[in-house]
């Protein structure tokens, strides 16, 4: 490719024209050239209530169109500092579960291995689980810091593992976190049982709940901060978002942190050192008036932003 890594200028291309892509960056597909590869992963067939995240990529790609590069906090210009593109979307098949999660594997392996930031586009939560996979291969075992309305540590569903809400169960049993480094934020009940998040907490797993948000986002915020030193995944299930301010998801809970709060938490990422994240579980046709679309673009271009103002502080 020649020419910058550089959304399109609103003032040549409207926003509303052309194909829509990620962050409205340009399509490229070598993670060789760049320092952050942008990928979808249209796979729901983990997914245990209601289908529909398998078009998330494509509804945060013509979300994008709204996306900006400037952000005040941390006052970092993303396209400026870091070199993105969009990669195109991996091929999942919708009914090989296995196939799908070793493609979406594969493709971020070799960002992974290119030296980029692997940042995902689902899909249901299940397509975390081949990301980590991959990066832990060239990594080693990763912290994490998942935003979710769930633990997603449970165990199979009828006779189905992994599922969307085992992965990081089976992260912990695949060896490829660092437990005592992972954040989980926004975890809320109700509960089918009292034991529900005995496997998170047994892991060694810090939990908040939504209300620990609510109650103190500002210690949510240091927290992030004070993780110790090692490569990191973000990963952002909007179900973690209240669903009056996203409702587009097959799993809402009542009760969840508000999108300015999401925004403020990923900003604290910027402390760690991100080799890799995601966005997930957006499902377009619950989404009324494309809201949260527009937060999972948002969501994405905000922790980006984080990784770049990282690599500044580095310099």
């Amino acid at each position: 490719m020649t020419g910058p890594f550089k959304p399109r200028d609103p003032r040549v291309v409207p926003r509303f024209a052309g194909v829509s892509t990620f962050l409205r960056l340009p399509l490229h597909d070598d993670p060789a050239d760049v320092d952050a590869l942008i990928v979808g992963a249209p796979f729901d067939g983990g997914t245990t209530y209601r289908p529909g995240a398998r078009f998330g990529p494509r509804a945060v790609r013509e979300a994008s169109a709204l996306t900006r590069g400037y952000h005040p906090d941390p006052g970092i210009d993303l396209f400026e500092a870091l070199r993105c593109a969009d990669g195109g979307d991996v091929a999942c098949v919708p009914m090989d579960l296995g196939l799908s999660l070793d493609r979406i594997e594969a493709r971020v392996r070799q960002i992974a291995e290119a030296g980029a930031v692997a940042a995902l586009v689902g899909g249901d939560h299940t397509c975390a689980l081949p990301a980590v996979r991959a990066l832990a291969k060239v990594h080693g075992p990763l912290g994490v810091v998942h935003f979710d309305a769930h633990s997603d540590t449970y165990p199979p569903a009828w006779g189905m593992d992994p599922h969307h809400g085992t992965v990081f169960r089976n992260m912990v049993e695949e060896g490829l976190l660092r437990p005592q480094d992972v954040l989980q934020i926004g975890v809320r009940g109700p509960f089918s049982g009292a034991d529900d998040l005995g496997f998170a907490r047994r892991a060694g797993f810090t939990l908040f709940s939504a209300e620990d948000v609510h109650r103190s986002l500002d210690a949510v915020i240091a927290r992030i901060a004070a993780l110790p030193p090692g490569p990191y995944y973000v990963s952002f299930d909007v179900d973690g978002v209240d669903p009056s301010m996203a409702p587009g998801t097959g799993t809402p809970v009542p009760g969840g942190f508000f999108s300015w709060q999401a925004l403020a938490m990923l900003r604290a990422t910027r402390a760690l050192d991100v080799v890799g994240c995601d966005v997930v579980e957006l499902s377009p046709d619950l989404d009324e008036g494309g809201r949260t679309a527009l937060l999972a673009a948002n969501v994405l271009a905000e922790t980006l932003a984080a990784v770049a103002a990282r690599r500044r502080s580095k310099l």
